[in-house]
């Protein structure tokens, strides 16, 4: 495909949620250098900060931050009102954000694997809901919704991130299919292991990311995909392939054979 995908967005405001770092923060970047302009929200306001500051310079795009913690069941609606409290349009929602959390199931603290789906699957279906109603009635809108390669099978000592990245799959590839009709594109980005803070905060072993894509790169696929009507997309070769070979070999084999690749040092 050619770059002329970029201008799909050219003067539309974008709205991307984990803006600060990573997958997010490349995406914010792509979009910015086709001419979009942005909502940046993260935790983390020194980041925003700095991130609007550098893309406004480079390409003299409007942006504007929110902070917003989306383990927190209001921030979601936050993030909305401030938008329209701004008067702004929202063409584009990436819904980005997420985390994981390794180890044995009884050794990662409760409230960690709560806040993890209450950011990767519950902040995920209120963004959408709340601004998908005015994509329907203007007939164009898009959402990109950042799954994972894992959401295609069980994945031991990842077990709930593996779970919140299939529903997010599952969820994007679904409402596709209901809001096409209505001129509204949405697409899963599922990435393999990218050279973020992923790993650190995950506190995943180095071993796991010993091949691993750039964020740019898989923004770019990510977008791509969503602008040439996708449904989900998977960024790499080797990640279409292993997807592929789970698919066709027994589950219960694939599962195994994750869980003697994730198992921790013991």
């Amino acid at each position: 495909m050619s770059n002329d995908w970029r201008k799909r967005w050219t003067g539309k405001w974008a709205l991307v949620t984990g803006a600060s770092a990573g997958i997010g923060r490349a995406l914010a970047e792509e979009l910015a250098s086709g001419g979009a302009h942005l909502v940046l929200t993260a935790r983390r306001v020194d980041r925003l900060e700095g991130l609007a500051t550098l893309l406004k310079a480079k390409y003299q795009t409007r942006t504007e931050i929110v902070a917003a913690d989306l383990t927190q069941p209001k921030a979601s609606r936050a993030i909305y009102d401030f938008t329209r409290s701004k008067g702004i349009q929202i063409d584009l929602l990436v819904n980005n954000a997420g985390f994981g959390a390794f180890g044995y199931i009884q050794e990662i603290q409760e409230d960690r694997l709560l806040e993890m789906i209450q950011v990767n699957c519950a902040a995920v279906v209120q963004l959408t809901r709340l601004y998908i109603p005015e994509m329907v009635e203007r007939r164009a809108g898009d959402i990109l919704i950042v799954s994972s390669v894992a959401a295609f099978q069980a994945l031991p000592f990842n077990a709930v991130y593996a779970a919140t990245k299939a529903f997010d799959l599952l969820f994007a590839e679904g409402i596709a299919e209901e809001v096409g009709k209505f001129g509204v594109r949405v697409c899963a980005l599922c990435p393999g292991s990218t050279t973020t803070e992923f790993q650190q905060v995950a506190e995943q072993p180095d071993r796991i990311f010993r091949v691993a894509e750039t964020a740019e790169k898989v923004a770019r696929v990510g977008l791509e995909g969503l602008a040439a009507g996708k449904s989900s997309v998977i960024s790499g070769r080797k990640n279409w392939w292993m997807v592929q070979a789970e698919r066709l070999a027994p589950r219960r084999f694939v599962v195994r054979s994750a869980g003697k690749m994730m198992a921790p040092k013991e």
